[in-house]
């Protein structure tokens, strides 16, 4: 049997040998040993139990592998709430939490005396954006929708796990939602942002799904898209938020600007001073 602290020492330097964060080690480790129900810290310097010691040392070979923490897991945080995660979809990012909040600020905001709210998470994925709203904010009647099936299959037991209650459609962007004549309040969109060509991490690239991360050769192929029909389900007084990129600001301003020259639009930073965040207002 291995030692706690010498397992982490060891997987450390592996990592570090293999362009692998360390800190995923401690990262991982205290997620199995919460999920054990094992005091990692009061047990540090004791001989980890083999069942624990053997689950760790395969999941850290696939780690070391590139493969993404949250796949060996099953599972990711987001907002709180334990999201499944999988090939079929997009792994949350801590950044899309920050558009979670500010949604939840900006629905208090604008619609501070309607008893619902009609909100959609388009390009939906794991469900992570839909449950966190639906959840955080009661006034809230929660759609979502994703091109791909798969993708809706795992949102949809995210729901369900969570105890959020979502309606789904299945289809491209905001298709199915104008085939169903619907109208919103609010609408959030985290769509694929990045170049075509621009270079990625193998743990990205090899693990996580290509429709849910490229945008067309400039990263805004969906804004686009997004923006061309947005008038067909938005409410009169509405509005939009997106994630970005972080070196999107000019080319996203001119094209709000282009294609919707009605609506009042701002970028707001996230905690780190980068531009990740549009909010485009209708009337408001």
């Amino acid at each position: 049997m291995t030692v706690f602290s010498e397992c982490v020492r060891k997987y450390e330097k592996l990592c570090e040998a293999n362009d692998v964060p360390a800190e995923t080690v401690m990262a991982y480790l205290v997620e199995l040993s919460q999920r054990e129900r094992y005091d990692l810290y009061m047990n540090f310097d004791r001989e980890m139990p083999a069942d624990l010691e053997k689950e760790f040392d395969a999941g850290m070979a696939r780690i070391l592998n590139q493969e993404p923490m949250a796949h060996v897991l099953g599972y990711s945080w987001f907002y709180g709430y334990r999201m499944i995660v999988n090939p079929d979809v997009l792994i949350p990012r801590y950044e899309t939490e920050e558009l979670c909040a500010n949604v939840l600020a900006e629905i208090d905001r604008c619609f501070p005396d309607q008893e619902t709210i009609s909100c959609v998470d388009v390009g939906t994925g794991s469900g992570a954006i839909a449950i966190t709203v639906a959840l955080e904010e009661k006034k809230v009647r929660m759609s979502a929708a994703d091109i791909s099936a798969e993708a809706l299959e795992t949102a949809k037991k995210n729901a369900e796990i969570n105890g959020a209650d979502i309606r789904f459609y299945c289809g491209d962007m905001l298709e199915p939602l104008i085939q169903a004549g619907e109208k919103y309040d609010v609408l959030i969109c985290n769509p694929p942002y990045i170049p075509q060509d621009e270079e990625m991490e193998h743990s990205v690239v090899d693990f996580e799904p290509h429709v849910a991360l490229f945008g067309g050769s400039d990263g805004l192929f969906f804004y686009r898209k997004v923006f061309k029909d947005c008038r067909k389900v938005m409410k009169e007084r509405s509005f939009m938020a997106f994630e970005m990129g972080w070196n999107q600001r000019e080319a996203i301003s001119r094209l709000v600007e282009s294609e919707l020259p009605e609506a009042r639009f701002e970028i707001l930073k996230d905690m780190n001073g980068k531009d990740r965040m549009l909010f485009v207002y209708f009337d408001l």
